[in-house]
């Protein structure tokens, strides 16, 4: 039991909480091409059922893109993340709200879903950076 208290103790440190590969924009970037699919399917038809179940799988995907970005935010990226890239706050801010209500959930118009790509395209940019120097 003494033994515990007197051991020497080991410093760890990691950039996020779980193994490497758990973190990765890809996955918002296949939900908001997922998004963009579904806009230029509902372009094409009027059938009012098969837009409301297109709206309904929009808004999910939408969310989905949200929780990922905003898991990049919180757990991956770090304040030295931050201060080298100081558009980062303001970046993923942009692409959850073209996430969000007045963006994909909101509309369907293939041009927001192309910003929101572009948005996580720049995010996805960052991130491969970030890892390149961990």
């Amino acid at each position: 039991m003494f033994r515990r208290f007197f051991a020497p103790t080991v410093d760890v440190s990691a950039h996020c909480d779980l193994p490497c590969g758990v973190y990765d924009p890809a996955q918002a970037r296949i939900e908001a091409e997922s998004i963009k699919a579904i806009d230029k399917k509902v372009a094409d038809n009027n059938d009012p059922d098969f837009r409301v179940r297109a709206a309904i799988i929009k808004e999910q995907r939408s969310q989905l893109v949200k929780e990922h970005l905003w898991v990049l935010w919180t757990d991956y990226f770090k304040p030295p993340h931050f201060e080298k890239y100081p558009q980062l706050h303001t970046l993923v801010n942009e692409a959850t709200k073209l996430a969000g209500a007045s963006g994909t959930k909101g509309s369907f118009d293939e041009s927001v879903a192309d910003e929101l790509l572009a948005k996580i395209a720049e995010i996805d940019k960052i991130f491969q950076e970030t890892k390149q120097a961990s």
